[in-house]
């Protein structure tokens, strides 16, 4: 085995730093842990654009989800979610921290006026 000059060393640790760095540099932030979290895409009011924001799922799929649910009524769980063709077991486990399945907002009833 060949020793290797202290200037040789230097250089290589060098350009093995430069070349971490600039990966790093290219890498998109990764949001953090309270934003990922705060953000949950409700699977029973999604529109399509909201649906396709989710990782894995196009604009086919968005529209299978949005029949689902016009066909077989609101989620009850997210797990139904894989009651959609094009949602397996493994892009339903990507899926599951951000989404919920919150029932859809309605106005509330008017109180009758008592007298």
């Amino acid at each position: 085995m060949r020793a290797v000059s202290p200037s040789v060393a230097v250089a290589l640790i060098a350009l093995a730093l430069s070349s971490t760095a600039v990966r790093a540099a290219q890498r998109p932030p990764t949001p953090s842990a309270s934003a990922q979290s705060t953000i949950l895409i409700n699977l029973n009011t999604a529109t399509v654009a909201e649906l396709e924001s989710l990782p894995g799922i196009g604009a086919r799929t968005a529209e299978r989800i949005i029949e689902h649910r016009q066909k077989s009524g609101s989620f009850k769980k997210i797990e139904e979610l894989m009651n959609v063709r094009g949602v397996g077991e493994k892009s339903f486990l990507k899926l599951k921290p951000l989404i919920t399945v919150a029932p859809p907002k309605t106005e509330p009833a008017e109180q009758p006026v008592r007298r």
